[in-house]
């Protein structure tokens, strides 16, 4: 097994967490902050947009099973790119577009992915690529979210679509067992 790490953020965590988490070769997800100046923040401090953390997953991934690659073109094709600090109705820099990178492999391919994906949108992209400092876990009650609460309204009504489009756009990549 070829363990990795990927940082990632593209809004809600929820939403990000739900997406990934289904894909073959992920082995966990864990909801959290990263990017920010505040020693381990808490969800209410974050949602003032006052300690610079974004809402980001840690990924840990079978690299033999899902390459980095694939990985950050599903995360980039399934949330806006092109909206500074804002995902739908999430506004706030706690809700960017970005990419963390844990090692200068990771910053080569992030480079990559972004300029091969350019041409995809009519606007600019704008997620950041930026080294990981520290990476802060969510409260229990964001880990897995979706999963817990689907039928609740925000589930139904913002995460189900970003699930339904990864099904229909990349259902070759998805765990069965997942699905």
């Amino acid at each position: 097994m070829n363990k990795q790490v990927a940082t990632i953020g593209g809004g809600c965590f929820w939403c990000v967490e739900a997406v990934i988490q289904r894909l073959n070769g992920v082995l966990n997800v864990v909801p959290g902050y990263a990017g920010g100046h505040r020693e381990k923040p808490n969800y209410r401090e974050v949602c003032t947009g006052e300690t610079g953390h974004a809402e980001v997953i840690q990924v840990t991934f079978d690299a033999d099973i899902l390459s980095y690659e694939d990985l950050l073109m599903v995360f980039m094709t399934s949330h806006d790119p092109t909206t500074l600090n804002r995902q739908g109705a999430d506004r706030g820099t706690q809700y960017r577009s970005t990419i963390m990178y844990h090692n200068e492999e990771q910053l080569e391919i992030a480079e990559r992915v972004l300029a091969s994906l350019s041409t995809e949108f009519s606007d600019l992209i704008v997620t950041e690529i930026v080294p990981l400092q520290e990476f802060f876990q969510a409260e229990e009650y964001h880990q897995n979210y979706y999963n817990n609460n689907s039928a609740q309204g925000y589930c139904r009504a913002v995460i189900e679509p970003k699930v339904s489009k990864l099904r229909a756009k990349y259902a070759h990549m998805l765990a069965k067992d997942k699905v």
